[in-house]
């Protein structure tokens, strides 16, 4: 079983490379060393650090198999990491990487988005979305009561909110960042 990475929780099945080293030492891990690999996992887009098997390759956004079986790439899953603690290369790629998982991901983002709740009477969580405010709050809920919308291009169409994939990308990153106390999308 990996370290730290508790078993009650749901594991991790895919995760994007950021960056790696092919000869690193783990900060999560004392004394693991080889490819070390910082990665985002697509479920629960927290931080992970990674061992890959020895002379395996790797490209930064990248899909990789963490899972529990069968995996090819990867020895182990050596814990989770924080932001600060991830190299300026890493923190550079992960814009594009949250992207690229936001788009592929659509079916899961807009089910969000389509079943989103007021987190307090004042405050609804569509509205922790950046481009989203009181305005396009309103038209979003209005538009889903008619009818649940299909894919981010339906959204944009009877909404009129500009870019949703960019925007729920800015949301996930403030998330990973610490910049908000309240997560929509990111598993502690």
């Amino acid at each position: 079983m990996d370290r730290g990475y508790g078993s009650s929780r749901k594991y991790e099945e895919y995760a994007y490379v950021l960056d790696f080293l092919p000869r690193g030492k783990s900060t999560t891990v004392r004394g693991r060393e080889g490819i070390i690999i910082t990665a985002i996992g697509e479920e629960r887009l927290t931080l992970l650090e990674i061992l890959g098997i020895p002379n395996s390759t790797f490209e930064i956004g990248e899909r990789i198999y963490i899972g529990k079986e069968g995996r090819t790439k990867v020895l182990s899953v050596l814990g989770k990491m924080d932001y600060d603690r991830i190299s300026v290369n890493a923190q550079k790629e992960l814009a594009a990487v949250v992207e690229k998982i936001v788009t592929r991901n659509e079916k899961r983002f807009i089910d969000y988005l389509n079943n989103a709740q007021p987190l307090t009477p004042r405050i609804h969580a569509l509205e922790l979305i950046p481009g989203i405010g009181k305005t396009y709050m309103k038209v979003m809920l209005e538009e889903r009561e008619k009818q649940k919308f299909e894919n981010f291009e339906d959204l944009q169409k009877r909404v009129g909110l500009k870019e949703p994939i960019k925007q729920i990308t800015k949301r996930v990153i403030e998330e990973i960042t610490g910049e908000s106390r309240m997560n929509l999308f990111v598993k502690r």
